[in-house]
């Protein structure tokens, strides 16, 4: 018993603190992507002292497709969701590539989520979940951010969301 104890303790703390954060995202089947360039006068990313502030990703997939459109029209709140997540895959393919490893992350700070509705909509939160909850599953407790999720009458290109964070690192 004692035994069981020991080792369903190392699991349990290894887990917790020897996993990485890129064997999470593998393990969600997540690929982090080189980040494109920035579209106008503009950085993706912008680091001061401990905070790396990050620029609004929009739900873009690695091929370059999207998911376009106003939540309460041709959307769903789960293709919403869905969005939302592909912001935040954004967000870690330039955090990683400004800060050259995901483990640096101290803490999510602040998320802020953008997302493109009609005006009846009323579940922006949500959406936004789709980040927020990646973000959690990714970094555990680290990953617990002040957030604001708030609809917009449009975004560019029409895409259904746009994300931003800031983030503390080592």
């Amino acid at each position: 018993m004692c035994t069981a104890f020991v080792l369903g303790l190392s699991i349990v703390s290894g887990v917790a603190f020897g996993q990485s954060v890129e064997a999470k995202l593998k393990e969600q089947g997540i690929e982090l992507a080189k980040p494109t360039a920035s579209l106008a006068n503009y950085v993706k990313a912008v680091r001061t002292g401990n905070l790396i502030f990050l620029s609004g990703h929009v739900s873009n997939r690695a091929d370059g497709t999207g998911i376009k459109g106003k939540l309460g029209k041709e959307l769903t709140v789960e293709q919403g969701y869905e969005a939302a997540k592909l912001s935040a895959i954004g967000l870690l393919s330039s955090l990683k590539a400004e800060i050259g490893d995901l483990n640096k992350v101290k803490r999510i700070v602040k998320v802020l989520g953008m997302v493109n509705s009609t005006p009846e909509f009323a579940d922006h939160p949500k959406v936004v979940n789709g980040c927020s909850d990646l973000f959690v599953k990714v970094f555990g407790d680290k990953g617990k951010h002040a957030r604001s999720a708030v609809g917009v009458a449009a975004l560019p290109s029409d895409y259904a969301v746009e994300v931003e964070m800031i983030v503390e690192v080592e």
